[in-house]
């Protein structure tokens, strides 16, 4: 997901800034509220019986090869979602440092050593790691490199895209980590959690159109998602249309402008929380051109869950799913 928005921010930023220079529009009659920002545990919940990692094994790496791990006491997840993923499967106790986006409870404490994707190998190495996660985002290269160089093995995931990955990464870690069980016995946990959400969408759900807006007021930067931004999955199920890409947005990340939000239609806007407090919450998300004319912006129907948990597509999923799907089908209640 990062490296999606570092690559979109980079090619779209001059025309953000043209396209969004404006703060004019005007804002709606609220006849519909967001809701707080969605209501996902800052905690993961753990296997509830810690399973002991039966090692070495000899796991296949995304970026090609073969990682034999023969030790997993001292272990560095180079994103948040990895470390959910340990930390959920009962090995948190394992985890020496942390990714700045891994934000639940438990890792609060860990000494941070990639920031959105700038690994320091010296801060890694200095840990004393014996074994490193890594996704085939992850960078710089050159720091892996050194990682390895030194020693350390370094196992590639691929990175998460939709729904279907959930279980994929699960199972990828837990057989690197030793304990396949605890990685299926994970899988079918989230699996049935995240069919009980699907199975509880409100009988009236009127199939909205929610465009996925990626916004960061500081900066001016203001993104509509398009059919690979991560976000098709979770909209799809909680009932609704991805609006950016059903309106043909085939690309990641577009810059906002009047025209895309007015062929975007979207009925709601699903954007991350510190994204909606960047742009002033929901009276200044209205500002931005072009917002206050769509069916989202008249009717103030706006979807908001915590940055570090949204596409991370693991564990808390179910959560993130229900999220969705009780501030979409809300009516407007806080």
């Amino acid at each position: 997901m990062r490296t999606r928005l570092a690559t979109a921010l980079v090619s779209v930023l001059a025309l953000a800034l043209t396209a969004t220079g404006c703060q004019g529009g005007t804002e709606a009659s609220p006849t519909r509220t967001t809701t707080t920002s969605g209501a996902v545990d800052n905690r993961v919940e753990p296997l509830a019986s810690p399973p002991a990692p039966r090692l070495p094994v000899t796991a296949e790496s995304a970026d090609g090869g073969k990682v034999t791990v023969t030790k997993a006491r001292r272990i560095v997840p180079l994103s948040g979602s990895l470390s959910e993923i340990v930390f959920t499967l009962g090995l948190g106790d394992r985890v020496v440092a942390r990714d700045i986006t891994a934000t639940f409870q438990q890792a609060a404490k860990l000494p941070v050593v990639t920031r959105n994707h700038d690994v320091s190998a010296e801060s890694v190495l200095s840990l004393a790691p014996d074994l490193v996660l890594a996704e085939t985002t992850t960078g710089p290269q050159e720091a892996l490199d050194q990682i390895r160089a030194a020693g350390v093995p370094v196992l590639v995931v691929k990175p998460a895209t939709g729904l279907a990955d959930v279980g994929a990464r699960i199972r990828a870690v837990a057989d690197a980590l030793g304990v396949p069980a605890a990685g299926k016995e994970l899988t079918e946990r989230s699996q049935d959690r995240i069919d009980a959400v699907r199975e509880a969408i409100p009988a009236h759900a009127d199939h909205p159109r929610v465009a996925f807006l990626y916004l960061r007021g500081s900066a001016s930067v203001y993104l509509i998602g398009g059919a690979t931004s991560g976000a098709t999955s979770l909209v799809e199920a909680a009932g609704g249309i991805d609006a950016g890409a059903d309106s043909g947005l085939t690309r990641d990340f577009t810059a906002i402008t009047t025209e895309a939000l007015a062929k975007a239609a979207p009925d709601a806007i699903l954007v991350m929380s510190k994204g909606l407090e960047s742009v002033g919450g929901l009276d200044g998300l209205v500002k931005i051109p072009g917002i206050a004319q769509t069916p989202a912006g008249m009717e103030r129907r706006v979807v908001s869950v915590e940055d570090g948990v949204l596409l991370n597509y693991g564990p808390r999923t179910d959560q993130v799913l229900r999220s969705i799907v009780d501030q979409l089908y809300a009516g407007g209640a806080r």
